[in-house]
């Protein structure tokens, strides 16, 4: 039984796969190339991260397939319940990679306080002959400890990002249409832990009371942060989306950054991605990242495992 990783798969999970019989291709393969393939190898799983497509097409002309696997949280780039009344399994990994989605928040978050972003740029420029000039730029940050996160969107990654917010010091509140409270329980090294119960918060106490907001929602047919949102927040608020390019209104948030209202925004994902907007790409006042999220070897090794132990689950 052949499987194609197309996007790849962790070496943990194809030592998985291989053990239970399975041969593992790694192969990547073009888009448009890919229902020849599938068909010339009689490949029968097929697994996908954000890059590759499946769609009705696909799907329609590869008979040989009966399950699609996608390394990650969203599947917005599957037909998923066209895949399912065809009679293919559809699995996802939606734990594995919380953890690193909600560190990279933090890294913008951290970064995007103290300017790190915009010094990196500067420093290898004009460091050796500007230093005091940028120091000044670059020394009225603030501090995380003692303010307020607004987390939109409390599924795993949220109440992830929760736990590190909580565990730095922050009032975390949150909105997610589908969940009125929830108990965000903190573990410690030594075996501790600590319980915060939290409750639901209307998106417009959110987004008008937050220092801080992060997103952390699924692909949306309209804009979750957009015009008028923007114009309730703080003045002097942070942004951070590493969900899903177009559930912020990337037009808006310029605005917002250029009147002054939004200090900085971190982004990992992108409206028009592949291809980000150059306004984006270029303002002093945006931390960029490349849709990393989840790409750390952790995550990854974990979501290798958790494909693999599915397979072997539904397919043997």
């Amino acid at each position: 039984m052949k499987i194609l990783a197309n996007d790849g798969i962790a070496q943990p999970g194809i030592k998985a796969l291989e053990a239970s019989g399975f041969e593992v291709l790694t192969t990547t393969v073009a888009q448009e190339q890919l229902q020849n393939f599938i068909n010339e190898n009689e490949i029968e799983a097929l697994l996908v991260r954000s890059a590759t497509q499946v769609r009705k097409d696909l799907i329609d002309n590869c008979p040989t397939l009966k399950l699609i696997g996608r390394g990650g949280v969203g599947m917005d780039n599957i037909d998923v319940e066209y895949a399912k009344e065809k009679g293919l399994h559809v699995i996802n990994t939606p734990a594995a990679s919380s953890s690193s989605v909600a560190e990279l928040v933090f890294a913008h978050l951290f970064g995007g306080v103290r300017y790190l972003h915009d010094a990196n740029r500067n420093m290898p420029l004009e460091g050796d002959s500007n230093f005091k000039s940028l120091k000044k730029s670059y020394g009225s940050g603030i501090e995380l400890r003692g303010k307020t996160l607004g987390i939109i969107g409390f599924g795993r990654i949220g109440q992830a990002t929760a736990k590190i917010a909580l565990g730095v010091g922050m009032k975390v509140i949150f909105y997610d249409p589908y969940l009125e409270e929830a108990s965000i329980t903190i573990p410690f090294f030594d075996g501790q832990s600590i319980t915060f119960n939290l409750e639901c918060q209307t998106k417009e106490t959110l987004v008008s009371t937050s220092d801080f907001i992060t997103l952390h929602v699924p692909a949306q047919k309209d804009y979750v942060l957009g015009k008028e949102e923007f114009e309730m927040m703080k003045p002097g608020v942070g942004i951070i989306n590493a969900a899903r390019g177009g559930v912020l209104d990337e037009v808006a948030l310029i605005d917002a950054l250029e009147n002054g209202n939004v200090i900085f925004a971190g982004l990992d994902v992108y409206e028009s991605e592949p291809n980000p907007e150059i306004r984006i790409l270029m303002h002093p006042n945006i931390s960029l990242t490349p849709h990393i999220g989840g790409a750390t070897g952790e995550a990854q090794n974990r979501i290798g495992t958790e494909l693999a132990e599915q397979i072997i689950s539904l397919l043997k």
